[in-house]
């Protein structure tokens, strides 16, 4: 098992690539976070719901994928790599004292064990493949512990940048299918958003980062049921691109 990262397969020559920054919850049996067990399976450490929809829509779409196979809490790939939060010392409230306890060679090492071979592979699979749509899936949180009055009603959020291209197609046929749609939010892609920033943005390659609310794929059922609903709106998204 690659311990960085790891590719569904699919046919290039859909023109879409699916990249999940936060698929996992694993942490190599090397790394010591003094995480509790439970913690680790909450959204400080992994997108829930977010490994099960992007195999399932890859399969629906049959276009391949990348997915990191390490947690968040031990190194966020979607973070710049100079960010403050690459490495996080804690995560809503949570604190992560394995991480606090890093020396700067112990960090330049994390970093290069994960955060650059994972982007050195998406740069190199873009370049392969070529894609025309890049597709970015994460799950947020219906509340955070340390903001928990904060409304988030949303039921996908579209989050972007600088290229709005695919948002300005998707977003109305997400609207027009009944989801609630956050247009950047819960959060604004011009803050969150370094991995399509890198990969997207830097190479004028149109993205599409969709935001599920975790409660709505936390099961099989529910996993099935977004499939569906949002399978034919990113395909529909990148043959509007093409036209």
């Amino acid at each position: 098992m690659d311990e960085v990262l790891t590719e569904l397969p699919g046919d290039p020559a859909t023109g879409m690539l699916v990249i999940a920054d936060h698929a996992s919850n694993r942490v190599p049996d090397d790394i010591v976070l003094g995480v509790a067990a439970e913690r680790m399976t909450e959204h400080v450490a992994i997108d829930i719901g977010v490994d099960p929809l992007a195999r399932a829509l890859c399969a629906a779409l049959g276009c391949p994928g990348v997915l990191a196979a390490v947690s968040r809490l031990v190194i966020d790939l979607n973070r710049e790599e100079d960010a403050p939060g690459l490495i996080p010392v804690a995560s809503d409230g949570h604190a992560v004292p394995g991480n606090a306890a890093l020396d700067t060679a112990a960090r330049a090492a994390r970093v290069g064990r994960f955060w650059r071979r994972y982007h050195d592979h998406l740069a190199q699979r873009i370049a392969a493949d070529r894609p025309t749509l890049l597709v970015s899936l994460h799950s947020f949180t219906p509340r955070l512990a340390t903001d928990p009055a904060q409304a988030r009603p949303w039921q996908i959020g579209v989050l972007y940048n600088q290229d709005d291209r695919a948002a300005r197609i998707a977003i109305p046929m997400l609207e027009a299918g009944g989801i609630v749609t956050g247009d950047n939010l819960p959060y604004s892609g011009q803050v969150l958003n370094a991995t399509m920033n890198r990969h997207g943005e830097a190479s004028s390659i149109a993205y599409l980062g969709l935001e599920v609310r975790q409660d709505l794929i936390g099961d099989a059922a529910g996993v099935a049921r977004w499939r569906d609903r949002l399978a034919p709106i990113i395909a529909a998204t990148g043959d509007a691109l093409l036209a």
